[in-house]
């Protein structure tokens, strides 16, 4: 369905990692959404060159966007026609206490920024990142944002639950796009860790393809 290279690993580095980096994004397959876990934001300008970075030389489909500067380190990204924002609100680190789950007038900061987002954006051109770990909050952002997509990690090495995530999370449509990458990548050390990568990537797709099938999505 969809592949998420954290570019950090790439651009580390340098000029062989970008290299990398397309080299990895043409193999994966057409048919597979792209989004590149870069985590950008930054004032107007920048953020326009960055997004043309990533939907127009890179060619993916959706970039990771810190919301933190606000409505212009974002807007340059919902620029671009079929491509996607993912605004990170409610994330499953440990320091997401430090801003995301700080008081309002109006409740968490995190549903602030979602509230304001939805100014900016819509369900066809904004998703959100919303921690698997964080179930019993994962049906007050469906709330707020009872259309949009999410994208939820946590699920496998970190310890959040799939069904958990799916019963909280999902709307009429299913509306979750979940993430699993340290369970694949470190399914092994040895050298099988190709076959073992794909195994734990199919027991993955067979979980969610039965919460599909019951749901009838």
């Amino acid at each position: 369905v969809a592949y998420k290279p954290n570019t950090a690993f790439y651009e580390c580095l340098g000029i062989a990692g970008w290299k990398s980096l397309e080299k990895t994004i043409n193999y994966i397959p057409k048919d597979c959404f792209v989004i590149a876990d870069a985590k950008r934001g930054d004032i107007g300008n920048t953020s326009s060159y960055y997004a043309r970075t990533f939907f127009e030389s890179l060619s993916c489909d959706a970039v990771t966007v810190a919301p933190y500067m606000g409505a212009d380190s974002v807007k340059p990204f919902l620029a671009f026609e079929n491509k996607w924002v993912i605004l990170l609100v409610l994330t499953s680190n440990d320091g997401s206490q430090d801003f995301q789950m700080l008081s309002t007038e109006n409740g968490k900061l995190y549903a602030e920024i979602i509230r304001k987002s939805q100014e900016w954006g819509t369900s066809e051109n904004l998703m959100y990142v919303v921690g698997g770990t964080r179930a019993d909050q994962i049906a007050e952002v469906r709330k707020l944002a009872p259309d949009n997509f999410f994208l939820v990690p946590g699920v496998g090495a970190q310890g959040a639950s799939l069904d958990e995530v799916v019963h909280y999370g999902s709307n009429d449509s299913c509306g979750l796009l979940v993430n699993s990458s340290r369970a694949i990548i470190y399914a092994s050390a040895e050298k099988d860790f190709a076959m073992a990568a794909k195994k734990e990537a199919l027991n993955m797709q067979g979980q969610m393809a039965q919460h599909i099938q019951r749901n009838n999505w």
